[in-house]
């Protein structure tokens, strides 16, 4: 009974790599079903055209076209909101699609709280996108984290709404 137990799972799994087996030959002429007459015009071995990453969407600044930059905060607040994770995954990718490519991340701050304060809340921002950044896989040579604290108001004003608007952290691209 045994034996046959044994003749029957070798039989299945002859079956099951013969049914997986392609009659496709890997090293042959790599070009022969291209509609090229065989020309390889994509400077590859294989035939196969590389991949542009970025799509053809570099700014003028040298950053992604139509991806955000800025990620705001709560009040007193340095934590990387949900809602940001798509601009930070973003950026990231284009960061990462180029081992040259170098971004500043400024924090800033609303008018409240004292200078020194505010000059330390913005720098914890512009790590926490830094190191979210990071745990995307961007390296960390790439990227530099500074703070301006309040003194590059994105808004003018003293109410909620410049306050939100000059919470920030910016992604530039240098």
């Amino acid at each position: 009974m045994i034996t046959f137990k044994r003749v029957s799972i070798a039989l299945s799994v002859a079956a099951l790599m013969a049914g997986c087996s392609s009659g496709v030959k890997l090293d042959e002429n790599a070009n022969a079903g291209n509609n090229n007459g065989g020309a390889n015009t994509s400077g590859s071995a294989s035939g196969v055209a590389g991949v542009d990453l970025t799509g053809g969407q570099i700014a003028a600044d040298g950053g992604p076209k139509g991806v955000g930059r800025v990620v705001y905060f709560d009040f007193d607040s340095f934590v990387v909101k949900s809602e940001a994770q798509g601009l930070v995954d973003a950026n990231a990718r284009f960061i990462k699609a180029d081992a040259a490519r170098k971004v500043t991340i400024e924090g800033h701050t609303d008018e409240r709280g004292g200078r020194e304060y505010n000059l330390a809340l913005g720098q914890k921002r512009a790590e926490a996108v830094r190191r979210s950044l990071n745990l995307l896989g961007v390296s960390d040579s790439q990227v530099e984290a500074v703070s301006f604290g309040e003194e590059k108001p994105a808004a003018a004003g003293s109410n909620e709404a410049a306050y939100s608007q000059n919470r920030r952290a910016e992604i530039s691209y240098r």
